[in-house]
């Protein structure tokens, strides 16, 4: 057996034996929620009493930063530096989670309490993104041991704790501690796999744009019986607009939004993701092969195109409705967008289309990027670096996606400090994030574990930039 099959021997232990669960049950405890200032005091914990003893027996130095945006939940920085000469990796985590929703939840026992069940630990974080940064220190726990309290490199973590509110003040906080965070190449974990069998490793993330498309012809309600067939319904009208952007099947109509000219995924994406899996989902969502652009793959619909979706609307009161033909209509909508698509040609490409079409009284309000896309070429060293330790480790099949398909801030890393990205993804598209019944799958913790623990080890190994 040699010392690399060894020490995966020792982290596949270690978590066989319960210590991983220990340590995930502990972080999960902690009601680090960034959607009610009632629990600052929780994130602050999660920091204080969780992340810097656990980090300090690695033998990072920790620092607690205050967020340069005000009333928003701090930063932690923590360094482990054994030589320049070594190359260095800047990880990422947030410790952040979205409301609990206590009342909400039907498996587990509820948000702040881990509980497994069969093959699942259910709790809030568990997933996004408390296991996946803390498989990540699990396995580099088990390089330092195996190799005498040594890595090999140097790795410095930015742990936010403001990730669910947009991440805010982390550009302005990289920004300036820029000098502290030069590196080789950006590794870490959010998101999902392209299927939960699958181990995944993406290139970037895309990004999410949002805007509202407002009608509103009148300052004053008016009585459906006298004004009704007589007078603009806003409704109506912001109902047609919306067709006109996207049909019914969630095909794209405004063709300038899309990558390539909307002429399809470039050939060698396409060859990238051409056996691809995807997750089937469950009752709630499900592929479905008709929706969105026809003769794209599934795939390449999720990593390598752009979708249109209406978050919200409302035209009148909808709990309460009155015999009125209402003076506004609102639709909040988004575009999740590729990184090879320029965000700042949505909105004039929009006004251009809805005017062609006859929607010139349909205004366009609070545009803007809400998330950017960011990426690196997904045949890159780096890629084919963690793909090669993975497949290596986990004997089987990598799948690498040119980008995952929510946001994640990567942008800030590699636009501030020029890192090349690398994400590996330890989540599931069927996670509950964001809703009730969150849970990571043991499984994928598993092989998470393992696979980032080879991938740990062979960075010693992979020079300096």
């Amino acid at each position: 057996m040699t010392q690399r099959d060894a020490v995966l021997a020792l982290t596949a232990q270690r978590f066989d034996g319960g210590a991983f669960e220990a340590r995930l049950a502990r972080l999960v405890a902690v009601k680090s929620t960034s959607h009610d200032a009632a629990y600052a005091s929780e994130i602050m914990r999660y920091f204080t009493d969780e992340m810097t003893p656990w980090l300090g027996q690695m033998g990072f130095t920790v620092e607690i930063h205050p967020n340069p945006q005000a009333n928003i939940g701090p930063i932690l920085l923590a360094e482990r530096l054994e030589g320049p000469d070594l190359p260095t990796v800047v990880t990422y985590g947030h410790a952040d989670t979205v409301l609990g929703m206590d009342d909400a939840w039907t498996c587990g026992a509820g948000p702040w309490k881990l509980q497994r069940d069969e093959d699942r630990w259910y709790g809030r974080g568990s997933a996004d993104n408390k296991g996946q940064h803390a498989i990540n220190l699990f396995a580099l726990e088990s390089v330092l041991e195996a190799r005498g309290g040594r890595l090999g490199f140097n790795i410095k973590l930015v742990l936010e704790s403001a990730e669910e509110l947009g991440s805010k003040g982390l550009r302005r906080y990289v920004e300036t501690m820029a000098s502290r965070l030069t590196g080789d190449v950006f590794l870490a974990s959010d998101g999902p796999r392209a299927a939960p069998d699958t181990p995944t490793v993406a290139a970037g993330s895309r990004g999410s744009f949002r805007f509202d498309l407002v009608v509103s012809p009148r300052s004053r309600k008016v009585h459906s019986g006298h004004w009704g067939g007589l007078t603009t319904d806003p409704g109506v009208v912001l109902s047609n607009a919306i067709a006109s952007i996207c049909d019914k099947r969630g095909k794209v109509l405004v063709r300038d939004w899309l990558p390539n000219g909307g002429q399809g995924p470039s050939p060698d994406i396409r060859e990238l993701l051409r056996a691809c899996p995807l997750d089937g989902g469950t009752d709630d969502a499900t592929v479905e092969p008709d929706w969105g652009e026809p003769g794209l793959l599934p795939a390449e619909k999720l990593y390598a195109w752009n979708a249109f979706i209406v978050l919200a609307m409302k035209s009148g009161v909808p709990d309460a409705p009155e015999n009125i033909v209402t003076p506004t209509a609102r639709a909040t909508c988004q575009i999740r967008y590729t990184p090879a698509t320029p965000p700042d040609t949505f909105l004039p490409a929009l006004r251009a289309h809805l005017d062609r079409e006859g929607f010139s009284a349909v205004r366009i309000e609070k545009g803007g990027v809400h998330m950017p896309a960011s990426a690196i070429d997904p045949t890159s060293h780096w890629i084919a670096f963690a793909e090669q330790s993975l497949r290596r480790s986990l004997r089987r099949h990598i799948q690498v996606i040119p980008c995952t398909s929510g946001g994640m801030p990567g942008d800030v890393f590699q636009d501030l400090l020029g890192l090349p990205l690398v994400w590996v993804p330890h989540g599931h598209n069927s996670c509950g994030q964001h809703g009730p019944d969150e849970h990571m799958l043991v499984e994928i913790a598993r092989q998470g574990v393992i696979g980032m623990t080879g991938l740990w080890w062979d960075m010693a190994m992979a020079g300096r930039a």
